[in-house]
């Protein structure tokens, strides 16, 4: 019997760079514009303003996290970063843009496989959880079925 391969994307570079994190993709949080899900993530591990504006500014991505790695992490934040994570990448999928070129992903497996030991976000030589690839599964996933109750809610 046959199995049916599911494809990997198990790098999201190169025509997947638009799952990274560090994509350009503007998005609104507390009423302040962020370059990318990697700006707002960073700052929002933070309570002080001044902080957050510091990482909100910050001119790439990569400046950010890495100004995100010295900040004193707000209270409960292990327990909150997950849910902050998927609400940043609704808000990144909002745009018709972004969100056209993950329903194309089909039923891919997302995997964000890197070589900087993220094992809690991603998959670093075989070993992590994957938490990124699930939540922008899960945001495929719900776009989809909104794709399907629009189709089905025209007058």
């Amino acid at each position: 019997m046959n199995k049916i391969k599911t494809k990997i994307i198990d790098r999201f570079i190169e025509e997947y760079s638009f799952l990274s994190n560090f994509y350009p993709s503007t998005i609104v949080v507390e009423n302040k514009f962020y370059k990318t899900v990697e700006h707002a993530y960073q700052a929002l591990k933070s309570e002080d303003n001044d902080v957050r504006e510091i990482i909100r500014l910050a001119e790439t991505p990569g400046k950010a996290k890495r100004l995100g790695r010295c900040v004193a992490l707000r209270d409960g934040w292990d327990d909150m970063r997950e849910n902050v994570m998927y609400d940043l990448l609704q808000k990144k999928f909002d745009n018709p843009f972004l969100s056209e070129k993950l329903l194309h992903t089909e039923n891919a497996e997302l995997v964000e496989g890197n070589n900087w030991n993220d094992t809690f976000f991603g998959v670093c030589r075989g070993v992590g959880q994957n938490i990124l690839g699930k939540l922008l599964m899960k945001v495929r996933s719900e776009l989809r079925e909104k794709r399907r109750e629009n189709l089905w809610n025209i007058d």
